[in-house]
């Protein structure tokens, strides 16, 4: 009897899990869709085009950031989509003649976020890796980084992150961008 019971609850157990794979084999597109949200295209879509960034790169960052949540603050007090430091927020309404405009604003938040990533890129010639580690551990690390051959071998690329935040940030958002281009072009 218990043999049984046993058996029967096996099966059920394989054909469920037989549902489920043929389930996500149906809308894995839908269920990527549901995991990598494109919430705030009109801002993104116009802000990574006028600064030149790559709006994947911005859905990742903003992915990993804030998971998309308008009212969040890092540890440390970094705030909104794209986590912009009071410095930054500073900063970027000055160059960008923004006033006192708050940086909750979803608008607001990308258009810094996007602006300083552009100017990242520019920095660092694009490299994506470097991009994204300046963009969460700061540029002058980086540029020190460049400098120590622990940490690279060329001056142009980086072997190592050394700040253990950063080398996971990096990653997370590299695996992030994957996922956005493999769903979304």
């Amino acid at each position: 009897m218990k043999v049984r019971k046993l058996k029967a609850s096996r099966l059920i157990l394989a054909l469920i899990l037989v549902f489920i794979a043929l389930f996500m084999a149906l809308n894995y597109k839908k269920i990527g869709y549901a995991l990598y949200p494109t919430k705030f295209s009109e801002y993104v879509e116009k802000y990574s085009s006028e600064y030149g960034v790559d709006k994947y790169l911005v859905y990742s960052i903003i992915k990993t950031e804030s998971k998309f949540h308008t009212r969040a603050i890092s540890s440390k007090k970094a705030k909104g989509l794209m986590q912009i430091t009071d410095k930054t927020a500073a900063w970027g309404r000055q160059e960008l003649g923004l006033g006192d405009a708050d940086i909750y604003d979803p608008e607001t938040n990308i258009r810094i976020g996007i602006w300083y990533l552009g100017k990242l890129q520019k920095e660092f010639r694009g490299e994506y890796k470097l991009v994204i580690a300046a963009y969460n551990g700061g540029s002058g690390n980086v540029r020190k980084w460049l400098r120590t051959r622990d940490y690279s071998k060329d001056g142009k690329n980086l072997a190592k992150i050394p700040f253990n935040e950063t080398s996971k940030y990096s990653q997370k958002v590299l695996d992030n961008y994957e996922k956005y281009k493999y769903l979304y072009e």
